[in-house]
């Protein structure tokens, strides 16, 4: 059955490992998909809901969409393009954010989360951030939604917002509820210092991630300096509970491999960390050395990238200017 998908990643800059196993992997087989119609997002109006430096804000956006592109997500396939280029999703969302009650913002753990014990001094995009992105979802129609567990909570809230609006005016079916799209065999990806701990930019060790601009000495490197624990790898996966960096390294190398912990488990059970080591440092450094050589190929054609955000924002236009104004008629504009 074909699905339109819709999906966006924030240009921070330095995308890496969690960055690809949780979303840009999944955009691709999704793009490679013929039945599939994809729409992927850098939304930078997103990112601007903590402060940011002008030039690099700029310099990530073609840095995220150079990612993609290298990653394998087709442009002629797939529409590419910046949310700050299609003026549809502000103003959808200031037109959701008149409909959705405070109370369903209040519940949302992210934003708890992130503004920490002083969200007073927290801005108000991050607040009504999830309405941004019900925005973004419903101006396409689309049927699917590619989500890790920390944005389940926010397609809950879309689809809550399109049935109330359906409701409110009357126009039964007009906004899309979607479908989530959960990837099977994917483990949360965490810091290759603290199992506990998920893989970040703004960790201050660069030896806690695998950067998608990484070589393939410093992806090896890193996997060999990665902490383990000083026991065998056992053969169930109920016994690596307490065990949060043997648990990272082998469902790292069972999401980019697509296959089961327990089949993992059953291929390294009983061994030493050095054997995995050995061979998550191969399959990664196979399958993110060429990613890292094409980005850094791509980031510096400033020319090619704005032609295919431009060519993107274009198409996406297209669809989210046409859904606007039907929305702007329905509430009496």
């Amino acid at each position: 059955m074909s699905k339109k998908i819709f999906s966006g990643v924030q240009p921070t800059g330095n995308l890496h490992l969690g960055n690809y196993l949780g979303a840009i992997k999944n955009f691709v087989d999704l793009n490679n998909d013929e039945q599939n119609e994809c729409i992927f997002c850098v939304v930078d109006l997103h990112a601007i809901t903590i402060k940011q430096d002008k030039d690099e804000l700029k310099n990530n956006i073609r840095e995220t969409a150079a990612t993609f592109i290298a990653s394998g997500i087709d442009p002629g396939r797939s529409i590419i393009f910046n949310q700050s280029k299609v003026y549809a999703h502000a103003e959808g969302s200031w037109i959701l954010s008149c409909m959705a009650p405070m109370g369903w913002l209040n519940r949302m753990t992210q934003f708890k989360e992130k503004a920490g014990k002083d969200k007073e001094k927290a801005s108000v995009g991050l607040y009504i951030y999830p309405i941004l992105m019900a925005s973004d979802i419903l101006l396409y129609d689309a049927t699917h939604v590619p989500v890790g567990e920390d944005q389940k909570q926010h397609l809950e809230l879309t689809r809550d917002i399109a049935q109330k609006f359906n409701k409110d005016f009357d126009c039964e079916d007009f906004l899309k509820a979607p479908e989530p799209l959960i990837k099977k065999n994917f483990s949360r990806i965490m810091s290759l210092k603290d199992g506990l701990k998920k893989m970040s930019k703004s960790d201050p060790s660069d030896l806690s991630r695998i950067n998608l601009t990484d070589t393939k000495d410093e992806i090896i490197n890193k996997i060999k300096k990665a902490k383990t624990d000083s026991f065998p790898i056992p053969n169930e996966d109920q016994k690596l509970k307490d065990r949060p960096e043997a648990e990272n390294l082998l469902g790292i190398y069972s999401s980019i491999l697509d296959q089961t912990l327990n089949k993992t488990l059953e291929e390294f059970g009983g061994k030493n960390f050095s054997d995995l080591k050995s061979q998550l440092a191969d399959v990664l450094s196979s399958k993110i050395s060429p990613i890292s050589d094409e980005i850094k190929k791509l980031i510096n054609d400033y020319e090619y990238l704005d032609k295919i955000l431009a060519e993107g924002a274009g198409k996406a236009e297209e669809i989210a200017g046409k859904k606007i104004l039907e929305m702007k008629k329905i509430i009496g504009f």
